[in-house]
């Protein structure tokens, strides 16, 4: 038996949407040929429609009921089906038949539509990459490229790999990662993200994520495991949908003992399929989920929407979610004539050109960003963990780093700059102080700035009826001038991983949903936790996005709010769709008990309200919310 259903079911996933459409096509081209009998024929042509259409329905619904009894309304159909060929009524079988495989496969064509925008990363997959190996070029798999390995990437063609420029100079479009409609400006240095398009120029890179761990490939792993089916309110209309089908059987039996018409009891069946009801939840759920990565979520669950309209807490991380995550300068203060702002700010980053510290890496980056000019190269550079670096430059003696290496060589901090570097320090801020020749000369000043989306963003949520939290594992003054920017009122400082998860749970006790949202591995208990998890997936741990029900492809959190409208606004037409196919039930059952519809006509109007449950759903891609 095992072996004969196997080959029934492949049999009917064979050929997929091309057949169904080459199969409706000639049905509905039978249905015409049947009604207006244009041809002689020496048989219905309203059969063909039996055949092609209903044929698959019915098996689907025996192989429901033999391996595990799944009473839904294929069931329902069948009989439907079965009964009208039996009182000789082959042209409403066949409708019934062609207008319930036209809902299948509009609604297979909305899910296609809505999966069509993250399913093109798939086919930017890079096949192959061309690898230097002692000093010649081969073109190998993509998948066989290794960490380290030097690549070489021509203009047009697509990064094979994430990786960092080590020569040349490009310009590459990253929207399909990012979204930014602009190519950007690459050199030695940056990085690279695989799925990319080089716009011009060639150049050569160190690849860095190979294989599974690029960002192509960990964005086709969620692609993957985004599935609708797994939604819980799914699970309800299913069950719904059973009570029905016995519901409908019980109604045509005492319709047909009570009237003594067989063909009400047949009209009961075909007008009392639930494929309108079944129809109403996956269809705006999908919809909902291509909206989402048209605004650069990735939804791995139905179920996640779900949840997400019911959320009246956002807890956020700080560094990377609120913030950008990298250092900026955003102060540089002089204390002697000698040396203006910008010529110190110059001294600086020629101090720190060599460094390995973030910090130090920090004030080069911002340097060359901020005047464009080149960095002086340092002579004689030492670095002193935990203290800073020396370095000579230009035949002066630099030091630059805290307070610890400027007490070590006898220097002392004057009270009004200790006081001014304090303030710093109240914020947040880190301070990095310079001395030349052995004179204090000034600082610079690097903190984590807020991202220019979150203001607008926080602001947005509270609309929404959405109090936002900060759970940050950055020290009290850090945490508080952040929430003060942003006017988030509850602040949790100094947060480790298990601090969160409390937080999360005193929450969810209080009777409170809360969605979580952050980046790094520290948030991933977080994550899992709270009633939604959202990750940063563009600089977010694979953890942390593995965690995570939803992921931010682009990072851009402006969107979040748009987010949270979008799920309760997917469960408001959920509503509307599960409403009016219950009332058009109804009142088609009324119609049919009374004798006014007859199979035909009770399968024009059951069906319509399938279509018209689809393309409600179906406007939920295109909904935007409103500022």
């Amino acid at each position: 038996m095992d072996y004969i259903i196997e080959k029934i079911e492949g049999f009917m996933e064979t050929g997929g949407t091309k057949k169904d459409i080459i199969f409706l096509a000639v049905s509905g081209a039978a249905l015409v040929i049947s009604i207006f009998n244009l041809l002689p024929l020496p048989f219905n042509a309203a059969w063909i429609a039996i055949v092609l259409c209903g044929i698959p329905i019915i098996l689907e619904a025996i192989i429901g009921l033999i391996t595990s009894f799944d009473i839904k309304a294929d069931v329902l159909v069948s009989l439907a089906l079965i009964a009208a060929v039996c009182i000789g009524e082959d042209f409403a079988a066949g409708e019934v038949a062609f207008i319930m495989q036209l809902g299948a496969l509009l609604e297979d064509l909305t899910v296609a539509k809505a999966r069509a925008g993250i399913e093109k990363l798939i086919r930017l997959t890079p096949q192959t990459a061309r690898i230097i190996r002692n000093g010649q070029e081969q073109i190998i798999a993509a998948q066989q490229v290794q960490v380290d390995d030097i690549l070489r990437v021509l203009p047009g063609e697509t990064i094979p790999v994430d990786g960092v420029l080590v020569s040349g100079q490009t310009s590459v479009n990253q929207a399909v990662m990012t979204g930014e409609s602009l190519p950007v400006d690459k050199s030695a240095g940056d990085q690279v993200s695989s799925g990319t398009s080089n716009q011009f120029g060639a150049f050569e890179m160190k690849a860095s994520r190979v294989g599974e761990d690029s960002s192509i490939q960990r964005m086709i792993r969620l692609v993957q495991s985004a599935d609708a089916g797994k939604a819980k309110i799914v699970g309800v209309a299913d069950r719904w949908a059973t009570w029905i089908v016995v519901t409908a059987l019980t109604a045509a039996a005492i319709t047909w003992l009570v009237t003594g018409e067989v063909i009400r009891a047949v009209t009961i069946l075909v007008v009392f399929c639930p494929c309108a009801l079944v129809l109403a939840t996956p269809t705006a759920i999908m919809a909902a989920i291509g909206n989402a990565t048209g605004h650069g979520f990735l939804v791995r669950e139905g179920d996640a929407l779900e949840r997400l309209a019911l959320v009246t807490k956002i807890a956020f991380d700080k560094t990377g979610t609120l913030t950008y995550g990298n250092p900026q300068v955003i102060e540089v203060k002089s204390m002697i004539h000698q040396y203006p702002e910008r010529d110190l700010y110059g001294l600086i980053a020629s101090a720190e050109l060599l460094s390995e510290h973030p910090l130090g890496k920090a004030v080069v980056r911002c340097y060359k960003q901020e005047t464009g000019s080149s960095v002086l190269p340092p002579e004689d550079f030492q670095m002193m963990p935990g203290e800073g670096v020396s370095a000579v430059v230009g035949g002066k003696k630099l030091l630059a780093g805290n307070e610890k290496i400027i007490s070590a060589n006898g220097m002392l901090l004057p009270g009004n700059l200790k006081e001014e570097a304090e303030q710093y320090f109240s914020q947040g801020c880190t301070v990095i102080y310079i001395a030349v020749d052995q004179a204090l000369a000034g600082f610079a000043v690097l903190s984590d700035t807020v991202r220019k989306e979150s203001g607008q963003m926080i602001e947005q949520l509270k609309k929404l009826k959405i109090q936002p939290v900060l759970l940050t594992g950055d020290n009290e003054n850090a945490a508080k001038a952040i929430a003060g920017k942003l006017y988030i009122e509850e602040v949790y400082a100094n947060c480790l991983p298990e601090d969160k998860l409390k937080r999360i749970n005193a929450c969810q006790k209080a009777g409170e949903k809360i969605c979580m949202i952050g980046d790094g591995v520290n948030d991933a208990p977080a994550l899992k936790m709270a009633d939604v998890g959202i990750a940063m997936g563009g600089i977010g741990s694979d953890i942390a996005v593995d965690a995570a029900d939803i992921a931010l492809v682009d990072d851009e959190v402006k969107e979040l709010p748009h987010l949270l409208a979008l799920s309760r606004k997917m469960m408001t037409t959920i509503k509307y769709n599960l409403a009016f196919s219950m009332g058009l039930n109804f009142l088609a059952i009324a119609l049919a008990v009374s004798g006014v519809l007859n199979p035909v006509a009770g399968a024009l109007v059951h069906n319509a309200g399938s279509i018209a449950v689809i393309i409600n759903s179906s406007l939920l891609l295109k909904w935007r919310k409103k500022a």
